[in-house]
């Protein structure tokens, strides 16, 4: 069993930082890919970023060069550096890993990007 716990969303103002991060428990955290999406009031769930078990990296188009999905196994954690953050950046950000037939997701943590 996967638990996944998001952290680190809040209201920034336009042009700010925030780094997402997601605690996994259980074992066999650094063998699996792992996952960032966000989900808009109103849209669909969509993919942010990837990241493998080898530190191999994805971006959706909308999030290359502000957006850097890392990884501390150690810590059994993954993170998502968002920079530059703009209002259309608004959603609920969600952790993802899959597993086989087994498919988990965090809770969300909300980031909010408003004056």
């Amino acid at each position: 069993q996967v638990q996944l716990v998001e952290s680190g969303g809040g209201l920034v103002q336009p042009g700010g930082s925030l780094r997402l991060s997601c605690a996994a428990t259980g074992s066999g955290f650094s063998l699996y890919a792992m996952g960032w999406y966000r989900q808009a009031p109103g849209k669909q769930r969509e993919l942010v970023a990837t990241i493998t078990s080898r530190y191999v990296t994805n971006y959706a188009d909308s999030a290359k060069g502000r957006f850097t999905i890392s990884r501390d196994n150690a810590k059994n954690t993954v993170y998502l550096q968002i920079n530059s953050l703009k209002p259309e950046d608004t959603a609920v950000y969600y952790c993802n890993t899959n597993r086989g037939i087994y498919n988990y997701w965090g809770q969300g943590t909300q980031v909010t990007v408003s004056s």
